[in-house]
């Protein structure tokens, strides 16, 4: 299997059950999971990312967490990659489950810088080298929105110097960081990290998908990635358009909620969150109904 990191690789949702006895009265459905992580695989996606933010990684315990990346590994198998999140407050943490990912048979992690604390530059490079140090694949997430820290071109430049360092899943938003990541780390792949940009990032350069609405839509998503990567623009947008209303609940603060809905509409397992996310208000609810039924229209008729 390649060390790279690229194609689409879906940040995967977490089914629970009902259990008074777990956490939040909700316990995780390993094997509803394990279906999941296989019918994305077998619909053409690359592989998965557990432990992701859309997997609430933030919400589980450490026994959980764990048997979370052991499932997914079992699950797909050698039919694909297990991309394990390990984004944590502090490189020391963060370091423990990318030894855990190791041992468990993943492929390579994703790590935001360090949760809960706006790190400077040196705190941030040292974090991700900690991580690195464990040898395997490391994306590097960019996230600003919900970090606070920005990891700007020149700045991925130097953490792209690390061994082991092999992507950006950026979610800044700006689609000019595409061409500017590119220049500043050629040596970096920049993976697109937000469903409604994920096509002009493509066209820009982008050489892979990690985000949430191929949970929803697995084989149209990994069509839209191989038809923006060979250059057919006018299929890719034909595809997208009808797409991307339901894509931008993706860049929203209810996306975990959005896109287990968007699962349900289209027959898949879907269900709860745990605390600190709240159920979609009655009007977030009907907009993601429109925004998907217009998507699923959409693929019906073609």
């Amino acid at each position: 299997m390649s060390t790279d990191l690229r194609g689409v690789i879906v940040a995967t949702t977490l089914p629970y059950a009902t259990d008074a006895a777990a956490p939040a009265g909700l316990r995780v459905d390993y094997d509803a999971y394990a279906e999941h992580c296989a019918w994305l695989v077998a619909n053409g996606c690359r592989g998965v990312t557990p432990n992701g933010s859309l997997g609430e990684y933030s919400s589980l315990t450490d026994e959980e967490r764990a048997r979370v990346v052991r499932t997914a590994v079992a699950a797909v198998g050698s039919d694909g990659v297990v991309v394990a999140g390990v984004s944590a407050p502090g490189s020391h943490q963060a370091r423990l489950w990318a030894e855990q990912a190791a041992e468990a048979g993943a492929h390579g992690v994703l790590a935001l810088p360090p949760t809960m604390y706006r790190a400077n530059r040196s705190e941030v490079v040292a974090h991700f080298a900690e991580i690195a140090k464990v040898g395997l694949p490391v994306m590097v997430y960019n996230n600003p929105i919900d970090t606070k820290v920005d990891l700007t071109p020149d700045v991925l430049a130097e953490i792209a110097t690390l061994d082991n360092i092999v992507a950006v899943k950026e979610f800044s938003g700006d689609v000019r960081r595409v061409l500017e990541i590119r220049e500043a780390a050629p040596d970096l792949d920049v993976v697109s990290g937000a469903d409604d940009v994920v096509l002009e990032s493509l066209l820009m350069g982008a050489v892979g998908w990690l985000a949430g609405f191929p949970n929803v839509f697995p084989k149209e998503s990994v069509e839209l990635y191989t038809l923006a990567l060979a250059g057919d623009v006018a299929g890719a947008r034909a595809l997208y358009e009808p797409l991307v209303a339901a894509f931008r609940w993706d860049s929203r603060t209810e996306f975990v909620q959005a896109i287990k809905l968007g699962q349900e509409l289209v027959g898949r397992v879907g269900g709860a969150c745990r605390p600190p996310r709240g159920p979609l208000s009655e009007t977030q609810t009907a907009q993601v109904k429109a925004d998907m039924d217009k998507a699923i229209s959409y693929l019906a008729g073609r």
